[in-house]
C-alpha cells in the first residue's frame, strides 16, 4: 500500500551488484526508481491517459504524434529508469523502462548525439504514449546495456519530445516487438527489434527474455532493483518460476498480457474473475475494471469517490484494522497482496470500463514490487515467483 508520505519522497536505487558479463551469460541492468509530483495532475490523472492509449491496440499504432498530448507537458509519476551508452564513444542517457512499449528513444531531456557508429536510416518515427510523444528520426547505434554491447540497435533521435518531466532523456522500450509495426514512415510496416531481440541475434544471450526484479522501498536512496537480460536471476526471487502463455485475447495479447482472476480475504470473495490483462512496468498503481474495484471498494469499506488531491481511493483507520489479503491467482500460481493498517490510500485504481474489455487489469508497480517477472518473447510467455517482498508493507 502506499504510505502517507509517498508524494514527498524522490527515490533511487541500484543493483546490488555488479554481475561478471561473459557471453552468453545473463547481463544485470541496475535501474533507478523516480518520483515527480510537481503539477496539478495526479498519478492517476497521468496513468489514465497512458491507459487509453494502451487500449487501443499499440501505442504506435493507434494515434500519430502529430496529435495533441492528453496531459500537460510533465510527466508526473513513478517510473523506473536505467542508464543506457549509445555510441562510439558512448554517450550516457537515462531512460524509462517500459514494457509498454518497444521503441527505444533518446532526446526527450538531453539530446541524441551522432557519433562514429551512429547511421541515419533515412526513417522518421512516431510515438503516443498517452502520457507523452515524440517524433523524430530513426537510427542505428552501438547500445551498451551495463557490459552487454549491442550493435545496430535501431534508435529514435527525437526532435520533438513532450510529457517525460525532468531528468528523463527518453523510453527504452522492452515489451512486443510488432508494437514497433505502425512509428516508421515511410516503412509503416517495418519493425524494429528491442534490445533483447537484438541481443539474442548477436549471440550475447542465451534466451530472448528479460527478467525484472523491483523492490519497495521508503527510503532516498535504496538498492532495489534491476533488469536481466538472457535469463532468470535466481538470487532475486524464492521457490521456481511459474510460467503462463501469453494471453489470446487482445488487446492484452499485444502486450505482456496474461489471463489473470482475483479473490479477497479468507471467505474468498470474487473481486475479478478469470481474465485477460497486462504486466506493466509504466503504469504505477494496480487497475481493476470498474465493477471489479465496485467489489473490492465495497468489500474493504473504502470510500466510494477518490480523494481529489491525490486521485486514490480511502479508508478509514477503522476499516483498515480489517483489511485482508488480495490473491492473485495466474496459472497454477496463487499470490498475495498483504493489507497495513498505517496506509492511507488504496494503490487500486479505476480502469473505466467492466469486465470483458479484453483489457481488465493493469499490474503495475506496486504489483511488480512484490513479484519477480522474467518476459519470455522467444516462448511467448512469462514467468512469475514470489519473493523476500511479496509481504512487504511499503510501496
Amino acid at each position: 500500500m502506499l504510505s502517507p508520505a509517498l508524494p514527498l519522497l524522490l527515490f533511487a536505487l541500484t543493483t546490488a551488484t555488479d554481475a561478471l558479463v561473459t557471453r552468453n551469460s545473463p547481463i544485470t541492468l541496475p535501474v533507478v526508481k523516480r518520483l515527480q509530483l510537481t503539477g496539478e495532475s495526479t498519478i492517476v490523472d497521468i496513468e489514465r491517459s497512458r491507459l487509453d492509449a494502451l487500449r487501443g491496440r499499440g501505442l504506435l499504432r493507434r494515434q500519430s504524434a502529430s496529435g495533441e498530448a492528453d496531459v500537460a507537458a510533465t510527466n508526473e509519476g513513478v517510473n523506473y529508469v536505467t542508464t543506457v551508452g549509445i555510441g562510439s564513444p558512448p554517450i550516457d542517457y537515462t531512460l524509462i523502462i517500459d514494457t509498454g512499449s518497444s521503441n527505444t528513444f533518446v532526446g526527450a531531456e538531453q539530446k541524441y548525439i551522432p557519433t562514429a557508429s551512429s547511421v541515419n536510416t533515412g526513417e522518421r518515427v512516431s510515438v503516443s504514449y498517452g502520457s507523452g510523444k515524440f517524433t523524430g528520426f530513426e537510427y542505428e547505434d552501438t547500445v551498451q546495456l551495463s557490459g552487454l554491447t549491442i550493435q545496430r540497435q535501431g534508435v529514435a533521435a527525437a526532435t520533438l519530445a513532450i510529457g517525460f518531466g525532468s531528468g528523463v532523456d527518453g523510453i527504452l522500450g522492452i515489451g512486443p516487438t510488432d508494437l514497433t509495426i505502425g512509428t516508421l514512415s515511410p516503412n509503416a510496416l517495418g519493425e524494429i527489434p528491442t534490445v533483447t531481440d537484438n541481443a539474442y541475434s548477436q549471440g550475447l544471450i542465451s534466451e530472448k527474455s528479460v527478467g525484472i526484479s523491483f523492490q519497495p522501498t521508503t527510503s532516498e536512496s535504496a538498492t532495489n532493483g534491476e533488469l536481466t537480460f538472457g535469463g532468470a536471476d535466481s538470487s532475486k526471487y524464492t521457490g521456481e518460476l511459474s510460467f503462463v502463455p501469453i494471453t489470446t485475447t487482445a488487446p492484452a495479447n499485444t502486450y505482456v498480457g496474461i489471463d489473470q482472476s482475483i479473490t479477497y480475504g479468507s471467505s474468498g470473495l470474487t473481486i475479478l474473475t478469470e481474465t485477460a490483462g497486462i504486466i506493466d512496468t509504466g503504469s504505477t498503481l494496480l487497475y481493476l475494471a470498474t465493477d471489479a474495484l465496485d467489489r473490492y471498494l465495497n468489500a474493504v469499506g473504502a470510500s466510494s469517490e477518490v480523494d481529489p488531491a491525490a486521485g486514490l481511493y480511502t479508508i478509514s483507520a477503522a476499516n483498515f484494522a480489517n483489511l485482508e489479503s488480495l490473491y492473485f491467482n495466474i496459472g497454477s500460481l496463487n499470490t498475495v497482496i498483504g493489507g497495513n493498517e498505517d496506509t492511507i490510500y488504496l494503490v487500486v485504481a479505476d480502469n473505466q470500463e467492466n469486465t470483458g474489455s479484453g483489457l481488465d487489469f493493469i499490474n503495475g508497480m506496486v504489483w511488480l514490487e512484490r513479484f519477480y517477472v522474467l518476459y519470455d518473447s522467444e516462448k511467448n510467455q512469462v514467468g512469475f515467483a514470489t519473493t523476500s517482498y511479496t509481504d512487504a508493507t511499503s510501496n
